[in-house]
């Protein structure tokens, strides 16, 4: 079935005269944008030795969004203090689904690959739950994870 036009009444017709617009100025790209959230997990350091040893990583943070008490920070945190602050915002916030942290690892966990395998995976974790806007507004651990050097899990537990 079709119109006088031979389009199908069923068509969608989109008018993409509004989308070509202006072009962007120089300040408008190289500006800073509205609202920004930078996190970096990097600089993982070995302590100790035998089975006292552990690393942790560097988190650094770059935001001007105002649900974080800081424009700039930097912590630092072990995986244990990943997995308590992910079962943390699981009881938190039940209306968000948190995203798994990289596995556990058993075998040469202290390799450069190990490390910077894990490293980039607690990055993206951090990348996923920190942009969540569900999560900036309503998660009280989350700020205090990215941002509070004196940062303890046995407050929130």
């Amino acid at each position: 079935m079709m119109n006088s036009s031979g389009v199908s009444p069923f068509a969608r017709v989109y008018d993409d005269t509004r989308l070509e617009g202006r072009e962007q100025t120089i300040e408008e790209m190289y500006s800073i944008p509205e609202s920004f959230l930078e996190i970096e997990v990097r600089d993982p350091e070995t302590h100790g030795y035998g089975r006292k040893m552990y690393t942790d990583y560097e988190i650094l943070c770059k935001t001007n969004i105002p649900a974080f008490k800081l424009r700039h920070s930097r912590v630092r945190r072990r995986y244990s203090d990943f997995e308590a602050f992910r079962d943390i915002l699981e009881r938190e916030s039940t209306r968000v689904n948190i995203p798994p942290l990289p596995g556990k690892v058993f075998t040469n966990r202290f390799s450069d690959e190990v490390i910077e395998a894990r490293r980039e995976g607690l990055e993206r974790f951090l990348g996923i739950v920190a942009g969540h806007p569900l999560l900036q507004t309503g998660s009280k651990v989350l700020c205090a994870f990215l941002q509070d050097p004196s940062w303890d899990k046995s407050q929130w537990i």
